[in-house]
């Protein structure tokens, strides 16, 4: 059975190549750029001629957008910091060949930071979000980041992973977390979340605990602790531009 495969990405050169070589063999291969300014658009159509320009409103409608362009009844997502593993590839096949049991499956994603997969810390196996769907009976909610999602149909988990490089350095994470947790905050407060004084501190607190002792970031050592550090920083800075956004 065929399946379209969608990439969406934005300024994101350094990953591209590698993300689209291990889906070139897709039956319909479509990359979703939101007007990027480096060369991210460019190494898309050295593998396919379906790179559409979308304009950013937020995750939830980029991700529909995506999904409307593929023309197969079976679709599958990949951000362009994953890449798709022989292994997912076979399972894939055979679960479409022998007839889907669900229509949206869950993947494991191995996610690698500093060198070292992380196997702790929450990340893994790290179900995200379907990836794999019945393009008619699953979509989207219509939100600005961390988009969730609803599905017609039964909800399945495959067992062979994806892999993820969400963050090339410490750098990377700083810059990438900038832009996010300025649409955490726009979505807390579309929301109508209220901000309190103590969030500054026991919310980056309690990430750090969940991280690094709950879910065992400790035993992925010095990545493990940097890891849960940034994190417990995210949140911090998440929850000061709720407060700047509703003063």
């Amino acid at each position: 059975m065929k399946y379209s495969l969608y990439v969406i990405a934005y300024n994101d050169e350094p990953n591209m190549k590698a993300c689209l070589e291990s889906v070139a063999w897709a039956d319909e291969l479509i990359v979703v750029d939101s007007h990027s300014t480096d060369k991210t658009a460019a190494i898309a159509r050295e593998f396919t001629d379906k790179v559409y320009q979308v304009d950013f409103k937020g995750f939830g409608h980029l991700r529909n957008q995506a999904v409307s362009f593929c023309t197969h009844d079976w679709v599958f997502s990949l951000d362009s910091d994953e890449r798709m593993t022989p292994e997912l590839r076979e399972e894939i096949r055979l679960v479409l060949d022998a007839g889907p049991k669900a229509d949206a499956y869950f993947v494991p994603r191995k996610n690698y930071f500093l060198g070292r997969w992380i196997k702790h810390c929450g990340w893994y196996p790290d179900y995200r979000q379907p990836q794999l769907f019945r393009k008619g009976r699953f979509r989207y909610r219509d939100e600005v980041v961390h988009e969730s999602f609803d599905c017609d149909g039964p909800v399945g988990y495959l067992t062979k992973p994806a892999i993820q490089i969400p963050f090339r350095d410490v750098d990377h994470f700083l810059a990438k977390h900038d832009r996010y947790s300025d649409l955490m905050a726009r979505r807390m407060k579309e929301q109508g979340r209220r901000f309190a004084a103590h969030q500054l501190v026991t919310h980056p607190t309690g990430t750090f605990v969940k991280m690094y002792l709950l879910r065992q970031g400790f035993r992925d050592g010095m990545p493990g602790l940097i890891l849960s550090g940034l994190y417990a920083y995210y949140t911090f800075v998440k929850y000061a531009k709720l407060w700047e956004q509703t003063r």
